[in-house]
């Protein structure tokens, strides 16, 4: 178990504070910590809402790496966010819903650029276009 442990938390990169308490870490640095508490347990299907929620930008752009590494290793991973720009850059694929309804479905490039999407959660059509 113990071994499982610190894979994980090699993984994420927090191998060097293995010693600390989780309340001592930067907010950044817990979340991954709570990435591999879950990683320990060896799941196939890995589910976050809202990762980055309160996250700086460069603690959302070492979860993105992450979460980038995990789906290399072949992990599932389902994520629930409104950051559309984090899930744009980790997603296969993006269900999109608004107020309960599904409203989109499929590659982000496609998802991105649906009418509806952009208007109830991209707002300026022109900043935000999936390449």
């Amino acid at each position: 178990m113990e071994q499982h442990a610190l894979a994980a938390l090699d993984f994420v990169r927090l191998a060097e504070l293995r010693k600390q308490t989780v309340q001592s870490l930067s907010y950044g640095h817990q979340r991954l910590a709570e990435i591999a508490r879950a990683l320990a347990g060896s799941p196939r299907l890995l589910l976050l809402d809202e990762p980055g929620a309160g996250l700086n930008t460069v603690e959302k752009s070492e979860l993105v790496q992450l979460l980038k590494r995990l789906k290399g290793h072949g992990l599932t991973i389902l994520v629930i966010d409104h950051d559309m720009n984090l899930v744009e850059q980790v997603a296969d694929r993006i269900t999109v819903l608004n107020f309960g309804r599904r409203i989109a479905d499929g590659p982000p490039a496609e998802v991105l650029r649906n009418p509806e999407v952009m208007a109830a959660y991209l707002g300026n059509v022109k900043t935000h276009v999936a390449p």
